[in-house]
């Protein structure tokens, strides 16, 4: 890309994106000579998922970066030909927790067996969460289901649509004080993909700026609490009921802003690896090519 382009960036507004918003905010892409634009979809208009499944984000959206769960970022790069991994990491010391209602008889994570997990599918929580429960029974015995946004599958799981549902935090404070019980807990894995010809110094100086959030966060977690829950106040706009009977001022008190890191240059061999799962679990073609999803980043 040439300098005075302007990168286009999809931007979800989920906790562990923070660094991309204060690095925005803060000017620090503008001062490694990056013009970046965050595009963002309106909360209150969104009732499945941030990232639309139907359209392509680097053509139809005319997106230049776009971060995605680490699986559904091999699955989308392959199906859709929507741009090439360019990195990848945890993001932020933010796992991902399994709820159940608190008079349920599963008590540890193999106690999920057999039952529907709720998660939003393609998105991050579906491939994780296949993932972590295959660690506790067989494979077959895994069931995925989908409840939509985490204000809906914390709706179903208290309405008994569903036994158990996975969560991010903040909302897995709000499950905790809306009386669910967690029962699994496990890593948030995520890539970042862009479109062709983001790469090279234009990437290594996006970094640059993503990483001075990072420590500028890490450093005073504190003063950007407010942002940080900024997602969980605009889901009390379109959930009101579910913060009803919640002290919403001891949810905000039980949250901390969590350390954030850095993501890492997409690894190939890493990659691949995940991809081989996605293939012996039929989560993808059995043709799909790693050299065709990662970017030549060097």
């Amino acid at each position: 890309m040439s300098e005075d382009e302007t990168i286009r960036v999809f931007h979800l507004p989920f906790s562990f994106m923070l660094p991309q918003r204060v690095a925005v905010d803060r000017g620090y892409f503008a001062d490694e000579g990056l013009d970046v634009e965050l595009i963002e979809r309106d909360r209150t208009c969104v009732t499945n998922k941030y990232i639309p499944a139907d359209e392509t984000l680097t053509g139809d959206n005319d997106v230049d970066l776009y971060p995605i769960c680490k699986w559904e970022s091999l699955k989308r790069t392959w199906d859709f030909d929507d741009g090439r991994i360019v990195a990848k990491g945890t993001f932020a010391d933010q796992p991902y927790a399994v709820f159940v209602r608190p008079d349920s008889d599963i008590e540890e994570p193999a106690d999920l067996a057999n039952t529907p997990v709720g998660v939003n599918t393609r998105t991050g929580q579906e491939y994780t969460a296949i993932r972590a429960l295959e660690e506790h029974m067989d494979e077959d015995d895994v069931v995925i289901e989908g409840h939509g946004m985490p204000t809906d599958r914390l709706r179903a799981l208290r309405d008994g649509d569903v036994d158990a549902v996975s969560l991010l935090d903040p909302h897995i404070t709000l499950a905790e004080h809306l009386g669910f019980e967690k029962v699994l807990e496990f890593e948030n894995h995520m890539g970042v993909v862009g479109a062709e010809g983001l790469e090279g110094e234009t990437l290594d100086a996006f970094m640059r700026a993503y990483r001075r959030a990072v420590e500028e966060i890490n450093a005073d977690p504190s003063a950007y609490r407010d942002q940080y829950l900024d997602m969980l106040w605009k889901d009390e706009e379109v959930a009101p009921d579910l913060f009803e009977d919640v002290d919403t001022e001891a949810v905000r008190a039980a949250i901390d802003v969590p350390e954030y890191e850095v993501p890492e240059l997409a690894d190939r061999e890493d990659l691949d690896y995940h991809l081989d799962w996605m293939k012996q679990r039929q989560l993808i073609d059995a043709d799909a090519d790693i050299d065709a999803i990662v970017s030549p980043i060097r």
